[in-house]
């Protein structure tokens, strides 16, 4: 793979030897690189060096300037106020640059993998079996899967697990009505599509549920069931999988709807480490890290404390011999440590569960489950709010279903397309099919585009918008682009690093040249929000480039359109690149 080293990095290093040269007594030293508004870069390590030597730091900075390579990479340095460095880099630099971004052939655009690669274990997009999935579970879904596509094209090797409430006290309920009443789960018709899985589901439990309440005797047998369930009997375990099965039909379903794909072996349930709970409760109480507190195993923390000032325990087996939640993530870590070999545990879990994993975490450590070699991060979220600011409820003060929210967006979205149709000569498929992406598309960019520990505020019409901050606003620039390049005719795009470039040219390429160091920064930081701000900011480049330099003008050079051609076209890849890294379709027309 052809790895591209930006300019910023390549600058980075010629002052760093600079300095070296020049204060063979510095050691290594820091050049302080930053972009600036009065130059391409700014170099503001020479104050601290002058401190450090007691020397004069306008003459430091004058030596380092000296000692910079001539010609190539750098037009002009100019020593500023007491000793800041500001640089202006050459033409030929930055189109020579982005033109071997181009030339990757493994379409990379020049981005390096990360050097030391580990295996990375991300639970996201955990909904609950046989419950419908709410605005609650978007955040997850969109926040993982885009971290997922991220961390993947840095070269980290990614395990994906789904952590389904698939286990627990309900399913004695369900399972028992099934039993005496089983024709419960079959559809009329036969087949069954998501919308109709999730329609019986919900009947099956709204019945079981009025029976449980109203009738002391079924009530003790859904309580027997629950112990059958827990003893791994074959015929209720068999019922329980007929319901996992029906809930997955809905999950691909709502999945499908978002354009992202879970599989099959990647969804691992809280049933999955059921065999694990009584030795990874026997491990913690031999070695001392849980109790025996009033019958319960627990662990304790000198920091967590309730209103009453006593210690707050993690309950991991309850006095009843119940296992607690504490127990299954455990057992997770166990395997995901020693089974998956992973060097990072992400979970991408809403903010409000942060004490628990807190608790989860220092108790792996206390076990030696975690350790130097092997850390556990929560990607806490913040809620989902309506535009009254308060969390997103129905009129009614109802949980809004996540599928009526994507349907909705997807129905506005389409709307917006279709108003814009006759001038593009869209047929009514690319109008559907725009439509979905454009719609599905603004939601998710809404919420990455926001750092994920912030709450945001859900406003479809803000969303949807084709001017400001919005998926919509970068899918438009991209999809200008390709008009541009079908309308370009003969003249193809090609870089001309003999060119002297326009402002708006140099401001625009020196955004395209930071794109793989932003991804590094995002792919370590697991920030998004961060390549969305870029993206955006590169939209709003690409914008300014219009305005102030003509691509197709019959007045401009041969070589003129062709290396404003290359720019462009280079643009629209890092877009479709990195919108596709943020799960978001970037249709040719719009």
């Amino acid at each position: 793979m052809a790895s591209v080293p930006s300019l910023a990095s390549t600058l980075q290093q010629q002052l760093a030897d600079a300095l070296t040269a020049a204060l063979p007594d510095a050691g290594a030293a820091d050049p302080l690189l930053r972009r600036s508004d009065r130059a391409d870069f700014q170099a503001n390590g020479i104050l601290a060096l002058a401190k450090k030597l007691k020397g004069n730091p306008r003459e430091l900075a004058a030596q380092v300037t000296a000692a910079l390579p001539a010609g190539g990479l750098i037009k002009d340095i100019e020593v500023s106020g007491p000793g800041f460095l500001n640089i202006t880099l050459t033409d030929r630099a930055i189109v020579e640059t982005l033109a071997a971004r181009a030339a990757d052939g493994e379409g990379r655009l020049g981005v390096p993998l990360k050097a030391a690669a580990g295996t990375t274990v991300i639970d996201y997009a955990q909904p609950n079996v046989a419950k419908e999935m709410h605005v609650g579970h978007l955040r997850s879904a969109v926040i993982g899967d885009a971290v997922v596509r991220i961390l993947e094209f840095t070269g980290e090797n990614v395990v994906r697990r789904h952590h389904i409430g698939d286990w627990g006290t309900q399913f004695g309920m369900l399972i028992q009505y099934l039993i005496e009443h089983p024709g419960a789960l079959k559809h009329e018709g036969g087949a069954s599509d998501g919308e109709a899985a999730m329609s019986t589901l919900n009947r099956v439990y709204k019945e079981s549920r009025v029976l449980f309440d109203s009738d002391e005797e079924f009530k003790a047998r859904s309580r027997d069931r629950v112990v059958a369930l827990q003893a791994g009997d074959p015929e209720t375990l068999e019922l329980w999988h007929r319901f996992v099965d029906e809930s997955k039909i809905y999950f691909h379903s709502v999945f499908d709807k978002l354009d992202m794909v879970i599989d099959d072996p990647d969804i691992v349930g809280e049933s999955g480490y059921n065999d694990m709970l009584e030795e990874t409760c026997r491990i913690l109480e031999e070695t001392g890290v849980a109790v025996r507190s009033e019958g319960a195993l627990c662990v304790f923390f000198d920091d967590v404390k309730g209103p009453d000032g006593n210690k707050v325990p993690l309950i991991v087996k309850k006095t009843n011999g119940g296992y607690g939640y504490a127990a299954t993530d455990l057992s997770a870590i166990r395997n995901r440590v020693q089974d998956l070999k992973a060097d990072t545990l992400l979970y991408v879990v809403d903010a409000r569960q942060s004490l628990h994993f807190k608790m989860v975490f220092e108790t792996a450590r206390r076990a030696g489950w975690l350790n130097e070699d092997v850390q556990a991060v929560q990607l806490a979220f913040g809620t989902v709010l309506g535009k009254d600011g308060k969390p997103f409820k129905t009129r009614e003060g109802e949980t809004v279903r996540l599928e009526d929210l994507l349907d909705e967006a997807v129905a506005r979205a389409t709307a917006v397309v279709r108003d814009k149709a006759d001038k593009v000569g869209l047929s009514e498929e690319e109008i559907v099919e725009n439509g979905r992406y454009v719609g599905i598309g603004a939601v998710k960019y809404a919420d990455l585009s926001t750092s994920a520990v912030r709450d945001y505020k859900f406003d479809l019409d803000q969303m949807v918008a084709l001017h400001g901050d919005t998926s919509v606003y970068l899918q438009y620039a991209y999809a200008r682009i390709q008009s541009i390049l079908r309308k370009a005719g003969d003249a193809v795009p090609a870089a001309h690093p003999e060119l002297e470039l326009a402002p708006a040219e140099r401001a625009l390429g020196l955004h395209l040249d930071q794109f793989g160091e932003v991804l590094a920064e995002v792919g370590a930081g697991y920030e998004p929000h961060k390549l969305a701000a870029y993206l955006y900011q590169l939209a709003s480049h690409l914008t300014t480039f219009y305005d102030q330099c003509q691509v197709l003008s019959p007045d401009n050079a041969p070589e003129v359109v062709e290396n404003r051609l290359f720019l462009v076209e280079l643009t629209a890849r890092t877009l479709h690149q990195g919108m596709a890294l943020l799960g978001i379709r970037t249709p040719e027309r719009l």
